[in-house]
């Protein structure tokens, strides 16, 4: 007997869902780096050019393929998804999505999404105001412009 239907569909369930130690879609680390956010993604065997990045609001997509393999060679294992495939961030408003930046090398695709200026924590400068008598005491946060 050549194949086994159930370790056949073993297998494709495994491609198409993943499991804990090998996730089907592109695996992924994630960390701030100061006044920025840094995404890795592992893409091994993907040519540069058939990577595509789309943000469209705050939802980060990236889509990448993997050629299939092409010809009349007996695949022995096939595990690694080939194909078009796709992973969505959503970003959060904090980020600056216009100025996102992406590098690609030795198969790890790289992305820097900046911190939005208007994110970052800014000191504001007080004036002192001398005999107007009209200072408010502090209190508690008012919401302004409502």
């Amino acid at each position: 007997m050549r194949t086994d239907p159930f370790r056949e569909l073993d297998r494709l369930t495994q491609q198409v869902l993943g499991t804990t130690a090998r996730p089907a879609v592109m695996p992924m680390d994630a960390w701030r780096n100061g006044d920025e956010f840094v995404v890795e993604f592992d893409l091994p065997g993907v040519d540069a050019s058939s990577i595509e990045l789309d943000v469209e609001r705050n939802v980060l997509t990236v889509r990448a393929q993997r050629p299939v393999h092409e010809g009349t060679d007996e695949m022995i294992a096939a595990e690694r998804p080939r194909g078009v495939f796709s992973r969505q961030l959503i970003l959060g408003d904090n980020l600056d999505t216009a100025r996102v930046s992406a590098a690609y090398r030795d198969g790890v695709l790289r992305l820097r999404v900046p911190v939005a200026e208007r994110a970052k924590p800014r000191r504001i400068a007080v004036e002192t105001v001398e005999g107007t008598g009209t200072a408010e005491p502090a209190g508690d946060r008012q919401a302004i412009g409502a």
